[in-house]
This record gives C-alpha cells, sequence and structure tokens, in this order.
C-alpha cells in the first residue's frame, strides 16, 4: 500500500517512478484503445484518469467517470510489482459470496474474516482523496493486509468439515491462496521487502 501511495502523492517524483508511471500510460493507453473499440464512452478517458491519480487528485465529474479512475488504478496497481491470480469465475460474485459469509457466520469464524469483507472492501478508502465509484459496483477493488492472510486460512480449515458443500471447493481455494501469500509473505520480510497488501479485482 505504502508503494502504491508512493505513485499517487503528486509534485516531485524519482527517475525510477517517473519510468514506472510511463509503464502505466502505456497500460491505460491500451485499456482506452480497448474501450474505445467497444463504443463505450466514460465521459473521462483511462489516460486522463491515471494522470489525475498520479497528481493525488480525481475530481472529474460526472456519472460513469468512476470506471475511467477504477480501470486507471488497476493500471497503477499492475504496474509496481503485483503478481496477479486469477481466483474463478462467478456469475453473482457479491450473491455467491454474500451466501458464503452467512455460512460461515453461523461456524462461528469472525466478521473481519469473512469473504465480503475483504473482496468488496473498498480500497479507495485507503488513498487519501477521494475517488468515484463505478454507478453499478462493479468493477470492486478489495483489499486484506497480509497479516490477516494466515488468519483467515486457519479460520476457514476450522470449519471446513462442517461447510456446506457448496462452498468447500471455494473456500479450499482460499485457504490454499492465502497460506501461499502467508509465507511468501514471511520469506520477503527476511530480504527486506515491504508487501503489506493484498489486493482484489472483481468484475461483475
Amino acid at each position: 500500500m505504502s508503494r502504491t501511495l508512493a505513485y499517487l502523492q503528486g509534485g516531485e517524483f524519482t527517475a525510477q517512478q517517473r519510468q514506472i508511471h510511463d509503464t502505466m500510460r502505456e497500460q491505460a493507453r491500451a485499456v482506452q484503445r480497448r474501450i474505445d473499440y467497444q463504443r463505450i464512452d466514460w465521459g473521462l478517458t483511462v489516460p486522463e484518469a491515471l494522470e489525475h491519480l498520479i497528481m493525488g487528485r480525481a475530481d472529474a465529474e460526472g456519472e460513469r467517470v468512476g470506471y475511467a479512475y477504477y480501470a486507471a488504478l488497476l493500471a497503477v496497481l499492475e504496474c509496481i510489482g503485483s503478481d496477479p491470480i486469477d481466483v474463478g469465475v462467478y456469475s453473482k460474485p457479491s450473491t455467491f459470496f454474500g451466501r458464503m459469509d452467512d455460512e460461515l457466520r453461523a461456524l462461528g469464524v469472525p466478521a473481519d474474516l469473512l469473504p465480503c469483507s475483504f473482496l468488496f472492501a473498498d480500497f479507495t478508502d485507503l488513498l487519501p482523496f477521494s475517488v468515484p465509484s463505478p454507478t453499478d459496483g462493479y468493477p470492486a477493488i478489495g483489499y486484506l493486509p497480509l497479516s490477516k492472510a494466515k488468519s483467515v486460512a486457519d479460520a476457514y480449515t476450522a470449519v471446513l468439515d462442517r461447510l456446506d458443500h457448496n462452498f468447500t471447493y471455494d473456500a479450499k481455494l482460499l485457504i490454499d491462496k492465502f497460506n501461499v501469500e502467508h509465507e511468501e509473505w514471511q520469506s520477503s520480510l527476511e530480504y527486506g521487502h515491504t508487501m503489506d497488501t493484498l489486493v482484489f479485482w472483481t468484475v461483475g
């Protein structure tokens, strides 16, 4: 998270940061080409939205500008050393994981470890400026501190044998992913790296 914020602060940037910004701009232009091909108009282009974020603001007005800002934010996240993993495809993700929340809650899993608490936590709340959201709620950018990944995995493991079979596959998937992320996080700390956050990108 600290690294993300360092690229979205405005003012003076280091030579390395400016180089990464150029990579973000290439990514934003590639996204915009796909948007243009679909003849979609958000009232703000993704490259324009990225420039706003780099300067530490997201103050464009318009009903659909949130889509451009979220697309630009994904370009930022993808260009600062992120290691993306595709978790799966869900026709109605908020409905599915909402039901999974209910099942896990009934088995005693704490509220702050339930799937929706991180999959749909608003990542933009961590930024020092307000960012308009997409009007229909998607894409959603959630987050979980890496320090909690092991707690989530352990909590789900403890109730796995009692969990409704409709959710066991997905619980196992999250357990495996979070255990791996925890181990990699622990290893990275030994070498002085400062990874601190898992980010979730959900498209409805």
